[in-house]
């Protein structure tokens, strides 16, 4: 094919190689676009939540899709034996424990793992930070969130059994001895505790997946040109 005195004659394979790369390309774009819209309906969610009352959480086993981000009140009793420390959380750069205390829920054999937040660990890490807690009845209102939370143990031997690396529902639930709502609860309620409740606000992480969809398609139109150039070739003109 000549075409304004340039000749475009491409090779076969340089046609699939091509094609093969312009249409991965396109699908992983459209795939990170879909990401993005995913991401998107589901922080509208979130902001959806955050506008309504709180709701009542049950006696009863709950589903953690039902209740994932809402906000809860919850009537019972703090468990205050059975409080844990989880290790190597920091607030603002500063190493320390998030503190959770089961709740046993009022009128109910179950219980809910109540984050109550943040506190500094102390130079000696052998030595707990003390927390006071409420007596009797109390009321937390606090956002639903997921009860597996993983991190880096950093716990003194001597405190294995209020330290923990990781919270695992299962093992807390055995701590506790009842039965534990399969979620866990940030409290944002203010109280006279010395804890810190500054939780992170769930973000919708759109942005780079929409970042990612704009460098696929990129190297898709990428691709094209560079086909292109490497196949185009001006005509010589035969000198007779």
């Amino acid at each position: 094919m000549i075409i304004f005195g340039y000749r475009f004659e491409p090779k076969i394979w340089s046609i699939i190689i091509t094609t093969f790369a312009v249409i991965s390309f396109v699908n992983l774009g459209q795939w990170q676009l879909s990401r993005a819209s995913e991401k998107e309906a589901l922080f509208d969610q979130i902001e959806k939540y955050a506008r309504e009352p709180a709701v009542v959480l049950p006696g009863t086993a709950i589903k953690f899709s039902d209740f994932q981000y809402r906000d809860v009140e919850v009537y019972g009793e703090f468990l205050t034996d059975k409080t844990i420390y989880l290790d190597n959380k920091t607030y603002k750069g500063v190493a320390g424990y998030h503190i959770v205390t089961p709740l046993k829920i009022s009128n109910s054999s179950m219980s809910v793992a109540i984050n109550r937040g943040w506190v500094r660990a102390g130079y000696d890490r052998s030595i707990l930070p003390e927390i006071p807690l409420k007596q009797g009845l109390v009321k937390v209102i606090g956002r639903v969130t997921s009860p597996e939370i993983k991190t880096l143990s950093l716990s003194n031997q001597e405190n294995e059994n209020e330290v923990w690396g990781s919270f695992d529902l299962q093992r807390f639930e055995d701590l506790t001895g009842f039965e534990l709502q399969p979620i866990m609860v940030l409290q944002k309620d203010k109280e006279d505790d010395g804890l810190i409740r500054d939780w992170d606000k769930p973000e919708s992480g759109a942005a780079k997946n929409f970042g990612y969809a704009v460098q696929w398609f990129s190297l898709a139109v990428t691709s094209m040109i560079i086909f292109i150039i490497l196949n185009v070739k001006r005509k010589i003109t035969e000198i007779k």
